[in-house]
């Protein structure tokens, strides 16, 4: 299966807060809002959500097709992802910008607080994704919000199967835009809070989601994943236990990674959640979303320890050929 993930590329820097960001935010002068934070650790990393679902696809001996922009600072990058089993013949390079950085603040509760700044990856909306060749699935992460749309259109126009993955992008997107990037889509994807975004800006219920995608898939932090298709029963699919909790910073992608790479071999969806979610808990474990590592038999004796050995053998022909 020939999967191409549409989304930015950039460098992530990572603070670290001692404190606890609410004890500073006082609701009745949020409209004033003035504050900042005493960081006690900071990282430098690669992230960017389509090279982090690229990175993750490519862990699981997938080769996926990453779609984005960067600028002239990162030819270092590309041979990182090149290195760990990504195509990056598509990737669009500036003649002129810096390449996108995403700045973070995490408190003691992981709360976060962030800027992103898009810089290159606002000539990402130049890219045909008709382009590509034969493409199974396209990904349509966030990146430039022009690419996203322009995105998603082709791949209704030419009939190709899209994962819709607006999430961060949702808090500055229109309702008209929302239902542009969802309608249509083969998957959505997004965290709960997301999911209320997408309802309120759209006016959309529940039933009227699910009416115009094919599979919902939520994620709740540490209460798991529901996965929701129409006239079907909810799918709920428990995290898998983190042997620490380091950093959350591409959980979400990890797991969106870690799904694709499994409906890609043609498990089931409750079996290719659970794949998401042990490669989301390898995330979570450490600073960085594209740091973690581990050898198909390593992920698969977590993933008995995890979900038992019946869905083990259900993945193992994967991991281990």
């Amino acid at each position: 299966m020939r999967i191409a993930v549409a989304g930015s590329i950039a460098t992530d820097h990572l603070f670290t807060f001692e404190g606890r960001f609410a004890d500073s935010l006082l609701v009745a002068q949020l409209s004033n809002v003035s504050l900042s934070f005493l960081a006690s650790d900071l990282q430098v990393r690669r992230g960017g959500t389509g090279a982090n679902i690229a990175f993750g696809m490519g862990m699981l001996g997938a080769r996926p097709l990453l779609v984005g922009a960067v600028g002239k600072d990162a030819a270092d990058y590309l041979t990182w992802l090149q290195e760990h089993g990504v195509d990056t013949t598509h990737v669009h390079v500036s003649p002129d910008k810096a390449s996108a950085r995403f700045t973070c603040t995490t408190d003691q509760d992981h709360a976060q607080l962030a800027t992103f700044y898009p810089g290159a990856m606002s000539e990402a909306a130049h890219i045909d994704i008709g382009s590509l060749g034969e493409i199974d699935l396209v990904v349509v992460a966030p990146d430039d919000p022009g690419a996203m749309l322009r995105h998603s259109a082709s791949c209704r126009e030419r009939g190709v199967a899209f994962a819709a993955d607006p999430s961060q992008q949702l808090s500055f997107l229109a309702g008209d835009a929302i239902q542009a990037l969802v309608e249509g889509a083969t998957y959505l994807f997004s965290n709960a809070y997301e999911s209320a975004l997408i309802h309120d800006k759209t006016g959309w219920s529940v039933d009227d989601v699910l009416g115009l995608v094919g599979t919902r898939l939520t994620t709740h932090g540490p209460d798991g994943i529901v996965i929701s298709r129409k006239g079907e029963d909810e799918i709920r699919v428990d995290v898998a236990p983190a042997r620490r909790l380091t950093d959350p910073t591409g959980v979400g992608d990890a797991f969106r990674a870690g799904f694709l790479t499994a409906t890609g071999w043609g498990l089931p969806l409750e079996r290719a959640a659970q794949v998401g979610a042990l490669v989301a808990t390898h995330v979570v474990e450490t600073v960085g979303p594209q740091d973690y590592t581990f050898t198909p038999a390593g992920f698969l004796d977590r993933f008995v320890e995890a979900y038992g050995g019946d869905a083990a053998a259900e993945v193992q022909p994967f991991l281990l050929t």
